[in-house]
């Protein structure tokens, strides 16, 4: 395998679900797992497809409750193509497939710099002899509503006939995730079916309830030494076939193109999604010139984003990005979709939108800020809801929900099953009120970066002010302890939903939630004070904001509370008084306890009474904030977060996390390389395993996750720099990791394109483009470099650069 290409040899039932997720093909518009074509789903294989955004909404009985989900659509299957084959004179044969015949050679090869899938492989049959087939896919990533598969049909020994069966098949469910069974599953309905000679079969249906109708066409064509001995095209009541007979002689290929279009209602600029998309698939080229354009596309996208980093990790992080920008394309741009935590690679977390964009836009920001832009107008739509949402629960500004789909209301389910003990269990994630504070961090990070002030000023400050004024109503003065509190919420660790024995769900004080909450405060006040006035006039009277909110919006961000205990953070007010786990002899009876929560439940016990974390929670401060800035925003607080504190409270929590998250190892990779690097490395290459090890145990092959894979590139663009766009400059503090110790990467900051970051052995070299832009100020080691266009310099880097507290106090 190259640095651009990976390979899964041999056929294993067990493991093609992970492949499948491994090798799915999108643009961004959409996506299809790398499922065989001649398939359909089952216990082995599952050719899913999803668009972005295209969600539904179904009721469910399950333990004597009605239960309500809405889930990402897993729509029509355009992929199914199967064949068979016979000798001259002979019968048929069975229908091709891994488990019907002696396979010989069987491999798949992921073109990362191409965007393909090829599939190549060898059967015989004992009356037929060896066939050979191979199979190049695409997503089209410059016309996002196209696909095409193209398969070779090689007679290696034999001369007969080829019986090719290309479909569309409506009659699919949602059935990715095994443990959503005993749900209704039967999303689509109003199927219909049909075609248009010579070469066009077609498929309409719609979402059961929010009513989205989705279209595909496909056109199959066959090159062959001589023409098909007969095409028939067969609308069936969920399925539409085109079948083609085509003789095929000894040491000769058959070529059969399938080409699809998908449409669906949602879709702008279109009248009729049917109509488009027969249009569209009528007037698309034949597939070496659909490849052509394809890889020209992929070309312009790897200019802007591509990240050069020798070796292994080197592989896996391009293979990160590869899927990130199947996810997150410039077609995004044009969509009202957030960012699904499971790409749209699965239907696991039932496609929805959680706080990951925290792990995804920081790498976006200075690559695609145009996509930033889009997915958070994907929040600001949603914003009336979200104030709604606080509304109805008696506060002031905006709670945005845990879990997002369409229309933004709180999707978290309120039950969910542990496969461990079979039984549904109450889920109060969704106190989880801290994904208002990423959605604030999201909109500063974003607009630092860009320098897009227009943004700022008025969707971000909407959002920015209505967050910050949900945690200003949220906080509650204590005057025992002359403190502002936060309580009933459940923090990003996510195994402690409530105190043991209590009544009711919800934790006091996560110190995650108060920092981030003062955090947020401090910089809605910022902006308030930047603002020009007639904007902050118009602005206070939109919101209907009243100018005395803000002195209560000053003293909760100066006296919001944070525990401690033993010289550490606590986790939450009262996380000291629980029991300690005897995690050496839980991993010698269970070997991996990952879900130590489940593990727990199963036993009969519960892990609310343990100091046993999923994922990183205080240690997430040290992910989002450089170490100054932690330490400045604890002072405003009133608190001396001096070294020995943090490196304590590091230690401590290091001990106590089960890492039930793909998202925990690379936090504490990175807040280990910031802090303690020598144990870092560790952490960092199980965060770059995550997925293609799949060390959760079967969850990848219900989806990646694209929070990790995201925050691996930005692990190195802005962990092992110390990049930060702040205050109208790049700021760099490079962080020494031995096992990442070359790095190279382009930027696109405010209106420079590709400002060019490369390490090489003991020096950082920054490279600024020419044009007719303004210098960039580099803070370096606390000293200032002005950098013109057309310019490039190169900075001696220390073994530790110091820190640069003095910078934000």
């Amino acid at each position: 395998m190259s640095e651009w290409t990976w390979e899964w040899t041999g056929y294993d039932s067990a493991a093609e679900q992970l492949r499948e997720s491994l090798c799915t093909l999108g643009n961004g518009y959409f996506a299809t797992r790398g499922a065989l074509p001649e398939r359909r789903a089952g216990l082995v294989h599952y050719p899913g497809t999803y668009v972005a955004g295209c969600y539904n909404r179904l009721e469910s009985t399950v333990a004597g409750r009605q239960v309500v989900n809405e889930d990402v659509v897993n729509l029509p299957n355009w992929l199914f193509l199967r064949f068979r084959a016979r000798r001259t004179g002979g019968t048929w044969s069975p229908w091709f497939s891994p488990s019907t015949h002696t396979l010989l050679d069987h491999r798949h090869t992921l073109d990362l710099r191409r965007g393909t899938l090829l599939r190549s492989s060898r059967h015989r049959n004992d009356e037929l002899g060896v066939l050979g087939v191979e199979q190049t896919r695409l997503v089209h990533m410059e016309d996002p509503h196209l696909a095409a598969l193209r398969t070779v049909l090689t007679a290696e020994d034999w001369t007969g006939q080829i019986e090719v069966e290309s479909s569309l098949d409506g009659d699919v469910i949602n059935g990715n995730v095994h443990r959503y069974r005993a749900l209704d599953r039967h999303h689509l309905n109003h199927v219909r079916t049909g075609a248009l000679e010579p070469h066009t079969i077609w498929l309409s249906c719609r979402t059961s309830t929010s009513d989205i109708t989705v279209a595909l066409a496909a056109r199959t064509t066959v090159h062959a030494d001589e023409a098909p001995a007969s095409s028939l095209l067969r609308p069936t009541r969920h399925r539409t076939v085109h079948r083609l007979v085509v003789p095929i002689t000894r040491g000769r290929s058959v070529t059969v193109e399938k080409t699809v279009a998908l449409h669906t209602s949602r879709d702008t600029a279109i009248s009729d999604p049917l109509g488009e998309a027969v249009d569209r698939v009528s007037a698309a080229a034949d597939f070496p010139e659909l490849q052509t354009s394809h890889v020209a596309a992929w070309e312009r996208l790897w200019r802007r984003a591509d990240l050069q980093v020798p070796g292994e990790a080197g592989r896996i992080l391009r293979f990160h990005l590869f899927h990130v920008l199947q996810t997150l394309s410039p077609h995004t741009a044009g969509l009202d979709v957030g960012v699904p935590a499971r790409g749209l690679h699965g239907e696991a977390y039932r496609g929805h939108v959680f706080w990951d964009e925290l792990f995804v836009l920081p790498y976006l920001n200075l690559h695609f800020p145009e996509v930033s832009r889009a997915l958070l107008d994907y929040r600001h739509r949603r914003l009336s809801r979200a104030c709604r949402a606080a509304s109805s629960a008696g506060l002031s500004g905006a709670m945005y929900p845990w879990q997002s789909g369409s229309n933004g209301r709180e999707e978290s389910q309120e039950w969910h099953l542990n496969p461990a003990s079979n039984r549904w269990l109450p889920d109060h994630s969704r106190l989880q009120y801290h994904v208002g504070s990423a959605i604030a961090y999201n909109i500063w990070q974003y607009c630092q970066a860009s320098g897009d002030t227009e943004y700022l000023h008025s969707k971000g400050a909407e959002m920015l002010l209505q967050i910050a004024r949900f945690w200003a109503d949220l906080a509650v003065f204590d005057p025992e302890r002359d403190r502002y509190r936060i309580r009933g919420v459940v923090g990003p660790d996510e195994y402690h939903d409530a105190y043991p024995g209590a009544a009711g769900p919800g934790l006091e004080d996560n110190a995650y939630t108060n920092v981030t909450a003062a955090w947020v405060i401090t910089r809605a006040l910022e902006l308030v004070r930047r603002l020009p006035s007639w904007r902050r006039e118009e602005l206070f009277h939109r919101l209907r904001l009243d100018a005395d909110e803000l002195p209560e919006w000053e003293a909760v961000s100066r006296r919001l509370r944070v525990p401690f205990h033993q010289g550490v953070i606590s986790q939450f007010e009262g996380y000291d008084a629980l029991a300690e786990l005897d995690w050496d002899a839980y991993r010698t009876r269970y070997g991996t306890i990952r879900r130590l929560d489940r593990i727990l439940e199963a036993e009969g016990d519960t892990v609310d009474r343990y100091k046993a974390s999923k994922q990183a929670d205080v240690l997430m401060l040290g992910y989002l904030f450089s170490p100054a800035e932690l330490r400045s925003l604890f002072r405003r607080l009133g608190y001396d977060l001096d070294d020995d504190i943090w490196r304590n409270t590091l230690d401590y929590y290091l001990q106590r996390t089960s890492h039930g998250s793909t998202l925990s190892e690379l936090v504490h990779g990175l807040v280990l390389a910031k802090a303690r690097r020598a144990d870092a490395w560790q952490y960092v290459h199980d965060a770059l395993e995550a997925d293609i090890a799949d060390v959760q145990g079967g969850t990848t092959g219900e989806g990646i996750h694209l929070g990790a894979m995201a925050g691996t590139l930005d692990l190195v663009q802005r962990g092992l720099t110390g990049l930060e766009t702040r205050e109208d400059a790049l700021w760099l503090n490079p962080v020494p990791l031995p096992a990442l110790s070359e790095y190279g990467f382009t930027v696109r900051y405010r209106g420079h394109w590709g400002v060019g970051i490369r390490r090489r052995g003991g020096q950082l070299e920054i490279s600024v483009p020419a044009s007719e832009e303004s210098p960039i100020r580099v803070i370096f080691a606390d000293r200032g470099v002005t950098i013109a266009p057309g310019e490039t310099c190169s900075l001696v880097v220390p073994d530790l650069v110091p820190d640069r507290s003095s910078h934000h106090a």
